[in-house]
C-alpha cells in the first residue's frame, strides 16, 4: 500500500508512529567510480522527520516517545508503511519497531 501526498508537511503521525526517511547509500566510490544501481544496497539507517505524541497506557497516561525529530535510527530491513510524496519515499514505523537510536 502506497499513499501519495502533495507535501510531507501535511503528514502528522498519530500515537506512537514515527515518520522516517532512509539514508541513501553512496552510488560513487571514494575514488569517484560510479556504481550500478543493482550493486548499491539499501541502508537500515534513517532520519526521523516527525513523531507522534506517544501511545496511551491503560491508565490514560501518555507514554513518551524514545526518539525525536532529527535523530538517526536503525530500522528493520522490511516493515513499516511506505508513504510517497512526489518522487521521495518515506516510511511510518511504530516506536517499538525501531531497532536502535544512533548517537553521534
Amino acid at each position: 500500500m502506497t499513499t501519495s501526498l502533495k507535501s510531507i508537511r501535511s503528514l502528522a503521525p498519530l500515537l506512537d508512529r514515527i515518520l522516517v526517511q532512509r539514508v541513501k547509500a553512496e552510488s560513487k566510490t571514494a575514488s569517484g567510480i560510479f556504481l550500478p544501481e543493482s550493486s548499491v544496497k539499501e541502508l537500515n539507517e534513517a532520519n526521523v522527520l516527525a513523531v507522534g505524541p506517544g501511545a496511551v497506557d491503560k491508565e490514560g497516561k501518555r507514554i513518551p516517545m524514545s526518539v525525536g525529530v532529527g535523530d538517526k535510527v536503525l530500522i528493520p530491513q522490511y516493515g513499516g508503511s511506505p508513504v510517497k510524496v512526489g518522487e521521495e519515499e518515506y516510511s511510518l514505523f511504530r516506536d517499538h519497531e525501531l531497532l536502535a537510536k544512533i548517537k553521534e
